[in-house]
């Protein structure tokens, strides 16, 4: 396949199963080049899936990215690069299969009694976060944002349990990475439909930091499936947009699906104003009914969505799972500060309640 710099080169590919793969591209460029691989080219909503990000080629050899998401099918694709390159081949390798979650938790959200637990992480004890409420996402493939990261699995130096807490640990310069990190989900073992989100956190200040507590549809297999699936944003706070000294700074409420969502411009979202982010615990919560999302911080409402006209507009009728990630640049992180060390996220507990009558 001869790529010349300018139009990329398309190939069929037959995924055979769902989930998480390794792309690795073996090609060959005089000097340097970026190569990037682009998935559903012929998608209706004219969006562009880039599920490799940058991948740079020195002379010959390979490059690989790890954990791109992709649905059993025939996938169109293409082959971008910044300058004329030969590539001799496109793999992908199985490197995590997609598993079903096996229970959903459906909470009850009228009436006018005390909200009750019915599923919670207090973080308590040592060592990594309990495996059987959590899953490690994998990889470096950019995340749809061009984050440089790798999320790694398992490894307590990304996420551990530490002093009751959940602490989630950007890395530079570490494993061959630029930056390790750690995403964690809920998918695979527990989703949620209705009721109260709480997650009490920390978040890091320095510029470059994405911090996010979140929800994505459970019904997300590839990126096609965004923002069908829905995705509700309820910490989701960036260190340039926090004041060194006092800490002050903003939190990003908002959600996003077919028919709202920013990469179209219409994006619904506020911010609310928060005090010493990065020093003192917050509280972040979301109420979701069958009706409206409410988002809250320490208490204070400040974003409602209830746009109910059509299912793209809708898509909160069916469960989404939990997320918690420390993102680094990218889209929404920016540039990240020069000679950054470790940050983190601190996490006291992630609960989920429902009306009790």
């Amino acid at each position: 396949m001869e790529l010349d710099g300018k139009v990329g080169q398309d190939l069929e590919v037959e995924v055979p199963v769902t989930g998480r793969y390794q792309v690795v591209i073996d090609a060959t460029t005089e000097g340097t080049s970026s190569i990037w691989l682009e998935d559903y080219i012929e998608n209706t909503d004219g969006r562009t899936y880039d599920i490799t990000g940058p991948m740079t080629l020195s002379g010959d050899g390979q490059v690989s990215v790890d954990g791109s998401p992709l649905q059993e099918g025939v996938h169109r694709m293409r082959v971008h690069s910044s300058a004329p390159a030969t590539v001799r081949s496109v793999r992908f390798e199985i490197l995590r299969r997609h598993r079903e979650t096996p229970t959903v938790f459906i909470q009850n959200t009228r009436g006018s009694g005390p909200w009750e637990v019915v599923w919670a992480d207090e973080f308590e004890g040592e060592g990594v976060p309990n495996p059987g409420r959590w899953t490690h996402d994998l990889g470096n493939w950019g995340w749809g944002n061009r984050e440089p990261q790798y999320y790694t699995d398992g490894d307590p130096e990304n996420a551990r349990l530490e002093g009751g807490h959940l602490i989630i640990e950007a890395r530079p310069d570490d494993d061959g990475h630029p930056w390790t990190s750690a995403r964690l989900t809920t998918r695979g073992k527990a989703s949620f439909l209705y009721g109260r989100i709480e997650m009490r956190a920390k978040v890091p200040a320095t510029d470059g930091t994405w911090a996010a507590g979140w929800l994505l549809g459970d019904d997300y297999r590839d990126e096609i499936s965004w923002p069908y699936c829905g995705e509700v944003d309820i910490m989701e706070a960036v260190g340039r947009e926090i004041d060194d000294a006092s800490g002050n700074g903003i939190n990003h409420g908002s959600c996003h699906t077919r028919a709202f969502y920013f990469k179209q411009g219409n994006h619904i979202s506020e911010v609310i104003p928060v005090q010493n982010m990065d020093e003192e615990f917050h509280v972040y919560v979301c109420e979701w009914t069958p009706d409206t999302i409410r988002l809250f911080v320490d208490g204070e409402p400040y974003y409602t969505y209830d746009q109910h006209g059509t299912p793209e507009a809708w898509p909160f009728d069916r469960p989404q799972n939990l997320i918690l990630n420390l993102a680094m640049g990218g889209g929404m992180g920016g540039e990240i500060a020069a000679n950054a060390g470790p940050q983190r996220i601190v996490v006291d507990y992630v609960r989920v309640l429902e009306r009790r009558q």
